[in-house]
């Protein structure tokens, strides 16, 4: 599913009323306030639907995959996310 089809998704659960520029709106927030709460606390939970959370990687050797050249790799964060038991279920 990409995010056009997600839109059109929850403008019809939304109901008929709802325009796809007020439902384009609400998930640009949503996934603005999901980034702001993963920079500023580390982890975002979602009760019945999963966390978002940061992750720190190590810094370690890798290979260019065309030269076969040995590369160090810097050390760098990324998010995670861990689906909630209910949300496992549902599958």
């Amino acid at each position: 599913m990409n995010k056009a089809q997600l839109l059109d998704l929850i403008q019809k659960n939304l109901g008929g009323d709802t325009s796809k520029r007020a439902t384009a709106d609400a998930l640009e927030a949503v996934l603005a306030a999901i980034e702001k709460g993963v920079k500023k606390d580390g982890s975002v939970q979602l009760i019945g639907f999963g966390t978002f959370k940061v992750s720190k990687r190590a810094a370690r050797t890798g290979r260019n995959p065309k030269t076969g050249a040995k590369m160090k790799i810097k050390a760098s964060k990324t998010v995670r996310f861990v689906a909630s038991s209910s949300l496992k279920k549902s599958l």
